[in-house]
């Protein structure tokens, strides 16, 4: 059975990767689970189940292979394992609660977590990441019943655990949970000082007009270089209404001009955007005027949000920037949205993007 670290170098010698030390120096604890899991299980009728082996916390800044090295794990385990982006899987645990609950079953918990127990022995969470109250309120006995029912969770989160729901309300009842996953599961920083995205992207041409079938192949490679043909729907929560992108992965999400202009979004939905986005693929952006005025004024908007955020833009357009919005009201107030996204496109654009380890 290869190790870990040699399927690593193997993709390093193919081109799929580029060596990091960062990365090298998480896969021990990642071959420590795998190898604990691959040990034969002595049974017997008086013979307690042994300990599960810990679980991984990674975390860093993002596009530093935190999804890629979980990735490169659960393709290396014989055991059932499910890896799931972490906003997903409580988007099942959520409606799996309401079923039941319309069902009559009062606490739900207890059910969904010996589904899930019963299903895999691995849970490999992208993206660990609690903003919402709801959430916060059911992951302590939610995963205190999975790890009693040995489940192993492998995770990757942008922040340490101690920061998770960062002033939240309530936040001292979630306290525990922290806790918890501090003793089942070793924490492990990614401390790296590269963003292997922006070296993909690194001067990479991310403005595409006219938009016809060389765009979109272009377009679609350059997806495919960032995701690794792994994407999940993301499901943004802004005062009480879901927003979803349906094409996600690791902070790079892909929509159509009308799923985020043509709708009624502000400007409260597009910073919610760039709070959880990094790299936006936005494709088929059309000519602008009178005709579309409130999609132009949208995006308008989002252009704004997007540039003050710092956040990556690939676009198909149906005409460079400055030729975008030639005529009707708004046209000369659109100078400033041509010369941004004039702006990112440039290479120092893709540098203040994924600088600092945002």
């Amino acid at each position: 059975m290869e190790t870990l670290h040699q399927i690593y170098d193997a993709r390093v010698a193919s081109g799929q990767i580029k060596r990091d030390d960062a990365q090298l120096a998480a896969l021990p604890e990642l071959e420590r689970i795998r190898e604990e899991l691959a040990k034969p299980v002595k049974r017997g009728f008086f013979r307690k189940a042994p300990e599960p082996p810990k679980g991984l916390y990674l975390w860093g800044g993002v596009g530093r292979g935190k999804s890629m090295l979980m990735d490169l794990f659960v393709d290396a385990l014989d055991e059932p394992a499910r890896r799931v982006h972490f906003h997903a899987f409580m988007q099942e645990i959520h409606s799996e609660m309401h079923r039941l609950r319309n069902d009559g079953v009062e606490d739900p918990i207890k059910p969904i977590a010996k589904s899930v127990s019963d299903a895999v022995r691995v849970l490999a969470f992208d993206e660990m990441q609690i903003t919402d109250i709801t959430d916060a309120m059911i992951v302590g006995r939610l995963f205190e019943q999975l790890f009693e029912a040995g489940c192993v969770v492998v995770t990757t989160s942008n922040r340490i655990p101690d920061e998770l729901y960062k002033d939240g309300l309530n936040r001292q009842l979630f306290l525990p949970f922290i806790d918890l996953l501090k003793d089942k599961m070793v924490v492990k920083e990614l401390v790296s000082e590269r963003d292997h995205r922006q070296d993909r992207l690194q001067g990479a041409q991310v403005y595409f007009t006219p938009v016809n079938s060389d765009s979109r192949a272009a377009i679609n490679a350059l997806w495919e270089e960032l995701t690794h043909g792994v994407e999940e729907t993301l499901t943004l929560h802004v005062k009480g209404r879901e927003i979803e992108l349906p094409r996600y992965h690791n902070g790079v999400a892909r929509a159509k001009f009308f799923d985020l202009c043509g709708k009624m979004l502000g400007p409260g939905d597009y910073l919610k955007l760039a709070e959880n986005v990094r790299v936006l693929i936005l494709e088929d952006i059309p000519q602008l005027s009178r005709r579309n005025f409130n999609e132009a004024k949208r995006f308008v908007t989002l252009i704004d949000t997007l540039y003050e955020a710092g956040t990556c833009l690939i676009a198909s357009a149906a005409a460079r920037p400055e030729m975008l919005y030639v005529e009707g009201t708004g046209s000369f107030e659109f100078e400033r949205t041509a010369s941004r996204l004039r702006e990112m496109q440039s290479a120092d654009w893709g540098a203040k993007a994924f600088g600092d380890g945002a």
